[in-house]
């Protein structure tokens, strides 16, 4: 049972650790908290169910949402940040337009939606499962593990093994300096808004398939429970990130099944505050914090 549990928790942690790996992107980048991430996870399931109920392939489905919401993240980058940078005072500001852009999309997603739960059509995504060594895995859970890991690493590579990564973490260090070095911020900022949304879209379709259960206010649970990731981690930290959502995950399904639901977050914020007395950066953090690190 305990094992069952524990793979539950790692499956549903590498969604977390993906929603917050986008968000901490543009933390680590910007040094500004958007609180849009979380309307954008949840169009990514909206745009996901629209197309299956159009008549789409899910793996159509899944790229259309993770494209559509790096584009709609790059539009919260240039409403709801870009004039804000400019004045060097953006930390208030940005918290304001984003928690803005946040409410304007919602309130959309809710308009189409007519506030309903909505649903994926019955075996959207094939119901298959398999035994191994007492475990019951389906392959949705194989699905999602597996897409996390692909994602992360995808990400991984690209910012630590590329030129265009150098370039963001170059940015990340010393926007002057990188400037001074011939690259240009704004495309870094594209990019990395575009990335940071393209995870929140996909963290938003596999959340979607795993509980059927689609609704407009379904990002904001996760916009929480991001923040709690991040701080864990450490803010900025792409390593921390990733080890705070499997933390995280495994954290609420061991609470879930062995204690009463409603303790839950109770117990999960009480762990988070107990954490930072002891490592008050977060456990990958540094003093420094917000500025993106491999930390390897």
């Amino acid at each position: 049972m305990l094992a069952q549990q524990l793979l539950n928790g790692l499956v549903v942690g590498g969604v977390y650790a993906l929603f917050a790996l986008g968000f901490t992107l543009v933390f680590g980048i910007h040094h500004l908290m958007n609180l849009a991430h979380g309307a954008v996870f949840m169009t990514g399931a909206f745009v996901a169910l629209y197309s299956v109920l159009a008549g789409l392939p899910l793996w159509v489905s899944f790229v259309l949402a993770v494209v559509g919401c790096g584009l709609l993240s790059i539009l919260i980058e240039i409403t709801a940040f870009s004039r804000l940078r400019k004045s060097g005072e953006a930390e208030f500001g940005a918290i304001i337009s984003t928690l803005g852009a946040d409410l304007f999309i919602m309130s959309f997603a809710q308009k189409i939606s007519g506030s309903d739960i909505l649903r994926f059509p019955f075996e959207t995504f094939p119901v298959q499962i398999f035994q191994f060594m007492g475990l019951r895995v389906t392959l949705l859970q194989l699905f999602m593990a597996g897409s996390a890991v692909v994602l992360m690493l995808v990400l991984t590579c690209y910012l630590f093994r590329t030129t265009l990564g150098t370039r963001i973490r170059s940015v990340s260090a010393n926007e002057r300096a990188a400037v001074l070095s011939g690259v240009n911020p704004h495309v870094v900022y594209y990019q990395t808004f575009f990335l940071s949304g393209a995870l929140a879209g996909a963290s938003g379709v596999l959340i979607g398939l795993a509980f059927n259960s689609i609704q407009f206010t379904m990002g904001e649970p996760f916009l929480l429970r991001g923040f709690v990731v991040i701080v864990l981690g450490g803010m900025g930290s792409i390593p921390g990130a990733m080890v705070g959502g499997l933390l995280l995950g495994m954290l609420q399904t061991l609470t879930a099944a062995y204690l009463p639901s409603g303790l839950t977050d109770a117990i999960i914020f009480s762990l988070l505050f107990v954490i930072l007395l002891v490592r008050p950066y977060g456990l990958f953090g540094k003093e420094t914090a917000g500025a993106m690190r491999a930390q390897r």
